[in-house]
């Protein structure tokens, strides 16, 4: 059998041409199309229902990750062979992996979120690094978080370094975009969700939070900007706001970090109050 060659050769193809726009935030929102790029995000687009519409691949990625190719064609996705020029043209990664999946925006309403009744959310207000938005994501879906929401002064959830830093936790929740902060924490307070802002300058910490039982119901953690933390006004809106202890000399925890704590504390006492036994208990 002739070894496979790419149909795609040159970086100024109409379908390069229309993908790579997509590293833009404005192109992104006129087509609601945005960039996976990786064995692992576009694996987990090609399971996630009708989201993958296109799949560039090199003769040696398609080859190596056969099963992904596959599960992008089961998913109706067209799938291309690109030579590596026009994938690094179209990747916006200093070393492309050899697939980029070109997806549908899949965000959910808020109030889609809302009629759910979550136990666990993380809202995002005033986070502006793509990177920290994408592994706060990660770390809901790791602590068992039901949605995520972001607010309009946040990064776009569709940023590539924020598709990226998800590692595919993208397509496992429900995540909400563009909701104003007071929106947020009225329709999640309405819904019987505790609210929490998770702050350095909380009068209370998470210690004795947990100590006092009172994290086992329902709650948002509302996480800040990454630099000056929640403005006054925002942790005015919360029920409470709380600071992650500091036990030894660091100054500070950085945004992703301080969210996995948080997180993982509520996730914990959830599982307590409903006789579920941690993951991490012996």
């Amino acid at each position: 059998m002739a070894p496979a060659t790419p149909e795609l050769i040159s970086p100024r193809s109409p379908r390069v041409l229309a993908a790579r726009r997509l590293a833009k935030r404005n192109f992104r929102g006129k087509e609601r199309l945005f960039l996976a790029e990786g064995p692992q995000a576009v694996r987990e687009a090609a399971g996630y229902g009708q989201t993958l519409v296109e799949l560039f691949a090199t003769v040696e990625a398609a080859e190596r990750y056969a099963d992904i190719v596959g599960a992008a064609r089961e998913a109706g996705a067209r799938v291309h062979l690109a030579a590596e020029t026009v994938i690094e043209d179209i990747s916006t990664t200093v070393t492309p992996q050899g697939l980029v999946g070109v997806c549908r925006f899949l965000d959910t309403p808020f109030e889609q979120i809302l009629a759910a009744r979550p136990k666990l959310v993380a809202v995002l207000a005033h986070v502006r690094d793509p990177g920290n938005a994408g592994t706060v994501l990660r770390c809901a879906d790791a602590a068992g978080a039901e949605a995520v929401v972001l607010t309009d002064a946040s990064v776009d959830l569709y940023n590539p370094k924020a598709v990226r830093a998800s590692v595919g936790s993208l397509f496992h929740l429900p995540v909400a975009v563009g909701v104003p902060v007071e929106r947020a924490v009225a329709g999640l307070r309405e819904a019987g969700v505790r609210v929490l802002a998770a702050d350095g300058a909380g009068e209370h910490d998470l210690d004795s939070e947990l100590d006092a039982g009172t994290m086992s119901g329902p709650t948002a953690w509302v996480f800040g900007n990454e630099a000056w933390g929640l403005p006054e006004e925002t942790r005015a809106l919360a029920d409470a706001v709380l600071r992650v202890p500091i036990h030894g000399k660091a100054e500070s925890l950085n945004l992703a970090t301080a969210a996995a704590v948080c997180l993982y504390a509520s996730a914990r006492a959830q599982r307590a109050a409903t006789g579920c036994r941690s993951v991490t208990d012996a």
